[in-house]
C-alpha cells in the first residue's frame, strides 16, 4: 500500500501519502478482496478532482511504469492498480465514455481492466466494442489480451454481461494467431465459456482456425485441448474427434475391480481396469472416469475426472489403477453415506460401471 501511496504523492500536487496510507490500513480489516479494492478507491477520490478530465488525467500521471511485454505470459500486474477502472465505472461511465476508455486503455497496461470494461460494455455496447475493435490490432499484448478476456460471457468473478455472449467470435478470429501465450490462453478460455452454452461454435471455430494455418500447430493444438476440456468431460463427440479421439474407437472394458465396495468417508476409492482392443493398428484413448454420488433427499450428483491420455497398442490392452481420496473436510464438495457409482468413459463413452457403498467418517 505504501507503494500505491508514493505513486499517488508523486503524481497528484498535493497529495498526502501518510493521511492516505494511514486511512486506508485502518479500513483493511475485514474485507475481502474485491471490497479492499472498492476502500482503496473510496480512500483516493477525494483527493482528487471533482472534475472527470482532471481526475483521470491525476490517475494517469499516477500510475506506475507499462508492465513489461518482454514477459510475454503471467503479468498480471497487482491488484492496487484497479483503482483506476474502478473510478472510471463510477464517475465516467454515464456521462465521460470516451474518456474513460482512454483512461482504461492506460490504466489494462498496468493492471487487467477485464472487470473494469463490462460495465461499458452493458451501457454503451456499440461504441465499446468499436473500441475493442481497434484494441485487438494493439501492439501491447495486455491491451489485445483484455479484448478477450473482458469479453468472456462466464468471467469469474465479473459482472455479468448483457451482450449477445457469440458477438465477441469475430475478435477471437483475429486473436486466435496472437505470439502471445498470455491472449491465447485467453482466447482459449473465452472459447471455453462458450462450449456451456453453444458447442458447435467452439468445434467450429477450432476447425476453421485450423484451417487457416495463422498459429504455429503447437500452440493451436494447445488451445485446442484448453478450448474443448469441458466438452470433453461431458462426452462431446464431435470435439473429442477435433482431439483425435474417436468415440467408436474399438476398445473394450475388459477388467473393473475395487479393493473394496464399501469405503469410508476419509479414506481412498482404490480401483484398477483394464482395457482391450481388437485393432491392428494403435487406439488413441483419453480415459476418464465419473463418480455418482448420493446427495440429500435421494438425490445424485456427478462429477469427471482425468485419469490416463495414451494408446492401446495393436490387439493389445491397457492396465491402470487409481486412489481416489474421498475426503470428508473438502470446502468445495460435501459427501453424503450411501450409494455411489464409478463408471469408466472412453473417448467419451461409458464403457461399464461398478457400484460401491460410502460409509460415514469414524
Amino acid at each position: 500500500m505504501r507503494d500505491l501511496a508514493t505513486e499517488f504523492s508523486a503524481g497528484v500536487d498535493g497529495f498526502d501519502a501518510g493521511d492516505f496510507h494511514k486511512e486506508v490500513v485502518a479500513g483493511l480489516h475485514g474485507r475481502e478482496l474485491m471490497e479492499r479494492l472498492e476502500w482503496i478507491a473510496d480512500c483516493v477520490a477525494p483527493r482528487l478532482s471533482t472534475d472527470f478530465d482532471t481526475m483521470a488525467d491525476q490517475l494517469e500521471a499516477a500510475m506506475p511504469s507499462r508492465l513489461d511485454t518482454r514477459l510475454q505470459d503471467d503479468d498480471f500486474g497487482r491488484f492496487i492498480h484497479a483503482v483506476p477502472g474502478i473510478l472510471a465505472v463510477r464517475h465516467g461511465l454515464e456521462k465521460h465514455r470516451d474518456r474513460s476508455l482512454d483512461l482504461i486503455y492506460e490504466a489494462t497496461q498496468r493492471f487487467s481492466m477485464e472487470f473494469y470494461i463490462r460495465p461499458f460494455l452493458n451501457r454503451w455496447p456499440d461504441e465499446t466494442m468499436a473500441r475493442l475493435g481497434e484494441w485487438a490490432e494493439d501492439e501491447n499484448y495486455h491491451v489485445r489480451r483484455l479484448v478477450s478476456e473482458g469479453t468472456r460471457p462466464k468471467l469469474p468473478w465479473a459482472k455479468k454481461l448483457t451482450l449477445d455472449p457469440l458477438a465477441p467470435l469475430p475478435f477471437l478470429d483475429r486473436l486466435h494467431a496472437d505470439p502471445t501465450r498470455y491472449v491465447t490462453r485467453s482466447v482459449a478460455n473465452h472459447l471455453n465459456d462458450i462450449a456451456k452454452i453453444s458447442p458447435p461454435e467452439v468445434v467450429n471455430r477450432l476447425q476453421d482456425w485450423a484451417q487457416k494455418k495463422a498459429q504455429s500447430q503447437k500452440e493451436l493444438d494447445w488451445m485446442t485441448r484448453h478450448a474443448t476440456r469441458t466438452l470433453v468431460k461431458q462426452g462431446d463427440s464431435d470435439a473429442l474427434a477435433l482431439l483425435g479421439f474417436r468415440p467408436d474407437a474399438p476398445v473394450d472394458l475388459s477388467g473393473l475391480s475395487m479393493a473394496n465396495q464399501k469405503v469410508r468417508i476419509g479414506e481412498a476409492l482404490e480401483f484398477s481396469i483394464s482395457l482391450s482392443t481388437q485393432s491392428d493398428t494403435p487406439v488413441p484413448v483419453l480415459v476418464d472416469y465419473l463418480i455418482t454420488f448420493a446427495r440429500p433427499n435421494g438425490r445424485t450428483g456427478q462429477k469427471v475426472y482425468k485419469l490416463k491420455q495414451g494408446k492401446i497398442t495393436p490387439l493389445g490392452s491397457l492396465s491402470l489403477s487409481k486412489k481416489h481420496p474421498l475426503k470428508g473436510n473438502a470446502t468445495t464438495f460435501t459427501l453424503h453415506p450411501g450409494p455411489h457409482r464409478l463408471a469408466v468413459q472412453v473417448n467419451g463413452r461409458i464403457v461399464g460401471d461398478i457400484d460401491f457403498e460410502l460409509t460415514a467418517e469414524a
